[in-house]
C-alpha cells in the first residue's frame, strides 16, 4: 500500500470539498449542491465581506488543491474535484438576494453553464494547472449570476 503526504491528502479534500466529489454520479452537480453547506451559514451571519473572503480565500486554496489532486489522480480536470463549482456557486450568488427560488436559478443556471462553457469559459479551461480548473466555472459563475440578476429585475415576484 502506497502512502501520499499529509499535503496531497490535504489537497484532495479541499479539492473535493471534504470527499464530496467522490459522489458516484455527477460530481459537479453534487459539488455544486454541497456549496449550500457553506452558502446558507454565510448568508445566516448577513456579512457581504465575508462571502468575499470565502470566495478569494476558498478560490486560492482552490487553484493550489486543484492541481495537487490533478497531479494525484493523474487526471488534467479530474471529476472528484469540486472546489471550482463551489467557487462557482458563491460568485454565482454574490450580490443576490437569499431566497430559495433565487438559489434555484442560480443553481440550474451556473450548471447549464458550467456544461456549455460559453467564450471565454472553454479558453480559460486551458490555463495550466489549478487556474484552467477553476478559471472556468469563475467565468460560468459570472454569467450565471448576471443572468439571475436580470431575472431579478425583470420578474421580482418570481424570486421571492
Amino acid at each position: 500500500m502506497t502512502t501520499h503526504p499529509a499535503s496531497t491528502r490535504a489537497a484532495v479534500a479541499v479539492a473535493s470539498f471534504l470527499y464530496a466529489g467522490f459522489a458516484p454520479f455527477a460530481p459537479g452537480t453534487v459539488g455544486s449542491a454541497a456549496a449550500f453547506l457553506l452558502i446558507v451559514p454565510l448568508r445566516v451571519i448577513g456579512s457581504p465581506g465575508l462571502e468575499w473572503a470565502a470566495v478569494v480565500l476558498l478560490g486560492l486554496a482552490g487553484v493550489w488543491s486543484a492541481r495537487v489532486a490533478a497531479e494525484h489522480l493523474r487526471v488534467e480536470d479530474p471529476g472528484p474535484v469540486v472546489i471550482d463549482e463551489v467557487v462557482g456557486m458563491l460568485v454565482s450568488l454574490l450580490w443576490l438576494p437569499s431566497t430559495w427560488p433565487v438559489f434555484l436559478a442560480a443553481f440550474l443556471a451556473f450548471r447549464l453553464f458550467d456544461i456549455t462553457k460559453p467564450w471565454p469559459a472553454r479558453t480559460l479551461e486551458r490555463l495550466p494547472g489549478g487556474w484552467g480548473i477553476m478559471a472556468d466555472d469563475v467565468m460560468a459563475a459570472i454569467y450565471a449570476n448576471l443572468a439571475v440578476q436580470a431575472l431579478v429585475w425583470w420578474r421580482p415576484e418570481w424570486m421571492r
